[in-house]
Protein backbone atom coordinates (compact mmCIF):
# COMPACT_ATOMS: atom_id res chain seq x y z
CA UNK A 1 0.00 0.00 0.00
CA UNK A 2 1.28 3.57 -0.87
CA UNK A 3 -0.25 6.52 1.13
CA UNK A 4 0.77 10.44 0.53
CA UNK A 5 -0.28 12.21 3.81
CA UNK A 6 0.40 15.79 4.44
CA UNK A 7 -0.22 17.39 8.46
CA UNK A 8 -0.69 20.96 8.12
CA UNK A 9 -1.04 23.67 11.42
CA UNK A 10 -3.71 25.73 10.41
CA UNK A 11 -3.65 29.39 11.99
CA UNK A 12 -0.11 29.21 12.40
CA UNK A 13 1.59 31.98 10.35
CA UNK A 14 2.84 31.33 6.43
CA UNK A 15 6.21 29.42 8.10
CA UNK A 16 5.39 26.09 8.86
CA UNK A 17 8.75 24.52 8.51
CA UNK A 18 9.44 23.74 11.89
CA UNK A 19 6.09 22.17 12.75
CA UNK A 20 7.46 20.10 9.36
CA UNK A 21 10.55 18.99 10.48
CA UNK A 22 9.05 17.48 13.37
CA UNK A 23 6.80 15.19 11.56
CA UNK A 24 9.45 13.94 9.14
CA UNK A 25 11.58 13.02 11.82
CA UNK A 26 9.04 10.47 12.90
CA UNK A 27 8.63 9.00 9.49
CA UNK A 28 12.46 9.00 9.12
CA UNK A 29 12.65 7.34 11.89
CA UNK A 30 9.64 4.65 11.74
CA UNK A 31 11.71 2.95 9.39
CA UNK A 32 9.15 2.61 7.25
CA UNK A 33 10.11 3.40 3.38
CA UNK A 34 8.76 7.06 2.21
CA UNK A 35 9.89 10.07 -0.17
CA UNK A 36 9.15 13.52 0.56
CA UNK A 37 7.82 15.63 -2.11
CA UNK A 38 6.73 19.67 -1.90
CA UNK A 39 3.30 18.97 -1.08
CA UNK A 40 3.45 15.62 1.36
CA UNK A 41 5.44 12.47 2.35
CA UNK A 42 4.60 9.17 0.35
CA UNK A 43 4.99 6.08 2.86
CA UNK A 44 5.18 2.01 1.80
CA UNK A 45 4.17 -0.36 3.77
CA UNK A 46 0.73 -2.23 5.43
CA UNK A 47 -2.68 -0.50 6.42
CA UNK A 48 -1.88 -0.93 10.54
CA UNK A 49 1.82 0.35 10.37
CA UNK A 50 0.82 3.63 8.05
CA UNK A 51 -2.04 4.64 9.91
CA UNK A 52 -0.40 4.43 13.36
CA UNK A 53 2.55 6.42 11.87
CA UNK A 54 0.03 9.26 10.41
CA UNK A 55 -1.29 9.04 13.44
CA UNK A 56 1.58 10.10 15.34
CA UNK A 57 2.15 12.19 13.15
CA UNK A 58 -0.89 14.04 13.50
CA UNK A 59 -1.28 13.96 17.09
CA UNK A 60 2.36 15.44 17.73
CA UNK A 61 1.56 18.12 15.32
CA UNK A 62 -1.62 19.09 17.14
CA UNK A 63 0.13 18.99 20.31
CA UNK A 64 1.63 22.69 19.67
CA UNK A 65 -1.22 23.95 17.48
CA UNK A 66 -4.58 24.64 18.29
CA UNK A 67 -5.81 23.04 15.23
CA UNK A 68 -3.64 20.66 12.35
CA UNK A 69 -5.54 19.50 8.79
CA UNK A 70 -4.10 15.58 7.95
CA UNK A 71 -4.81 14.56 4.48
CA UNK A 72 -4.43 11.06 3.11
CA UNK A 73 -4.68 9.28 -0.40
CA UNK A 74 -4.03 5.82 -0.88
CA UNK A 75 -3.04 3.54 -3.27
CA UNK A 76 -3.66 0.43 -2.02
CA UNK A 77 -2.54 -2.58 -5.11
CA UNK A 78 -2.40 -6.18 -4.48
CA UNK A 79 0.82 -8.00 -4.98
CA UNK A 80 2.65 -5.58 -6.22
CA UNK A 81 5.23 -4.25 -3.50
CA UNK A 82 8.31 -2.11 -3.88
CA UNK A 83 5.93 0.15 -5.29
CA UNK A 84 7.57 3.33 -3.87
CA UNK A 85 10.41 2.94 -6.81
CA UNK A 86 8.64 0.90 -9.28
CA UNK A 87 5.72 3.17 -10.21
CA UNK A 88 8.00 5.92 -10.89
CA UNK A 89 10.22 3.28 -13.19
CA UNK A 90 7.34 2.30 -15.17
CA UNK A 91 6.36 5.84 -16.33
CA UNK A 92 10.52 6.67 -17.17
CA UNK A 93 10.28 3.31 -19.07
CA UNK A 94 7.26 4.94 -20.70
CA UNK A 95 8.86 7.82 -22.02
CA UNK A 96 12.32 6.36 -22.04
CA UNK A 97 14.09 8.70 -19.79
CA UNK A 98 14.40 9.47 -16.19
CA UNK A 99 11.92 12.14 -14.75
CA UNK A 100 13.40 14.70 -12.53
CA UNK A 101 12.69 13.89 -8.65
Amino acid sequence: MLIEFNVVPIGSGDSIGDSLAEVLKIVDSSGIPYKINPMGTVVEGEWDELFELIKKCHMTMLKNEERVTTHISIDDRKGKPNRLELKVKSIEKRIGRKLRK
